[in-house]
């Protein structure tokens, strides 16, 4: 399950799902509006293999890895969401639910930076040529 945090513009959700993206935005599909940075965490835990999209750069810690979500930290404009969101899903070393599983991740338009649960130290991923 693709989740929208709430700081993500209603043109970028409409725009993932034109191109046939399934997300679920709080405040909009899924939880309440205003749902509080302290009560992601638990309510991502809640639902099945989610994947996190936020603008909230404070969500890209180590410490948040966990086996049965993945937080996606964008470091975009605002209306650039939705296009780095394709990308991340369609980047071969993040395109499946398994493979984003336990990782924190920091998009920005220079590649990528992970966290992987375990590792010691943090990757470093180039976008892929399209």
């Amino acid at each position: 399950m693709n989740i929208l945090d709430e700081n993500i513009i209603a043109s970028q959700r409409q725009l993932l799902r034109s191109w046939r993206i399934r997300v679920r935005q709080i405040g909009h599909d899924i939880a309440q509006k205003g749902i509080s940075d302290e009560q992601i965490i638990p309510f991502l835990l809640q639902r099945r293999r989610p994947t996190f999209f936020t603008r909230d750069l404070g969500f890209f810690e180590r410490h948040l890895c966990h086996r049965r979500y993945s937080l996606v930290c964008l470091a975009i404009e605002k209306q650039e969401v939705a296009t780095f969101i394709r990308r991340v899903l369609n980047h071969g070393e993040l395109d499946t639910q398994a493979k984003r599983m336990g990782t924190v991740i920091r998009v920005s338009h220079q590649g990528l930076r992970v966290w992987r649960l375990n590792a010691d130290e943090e990757q470093s991923l180039e976008w892929e040529s399209v």
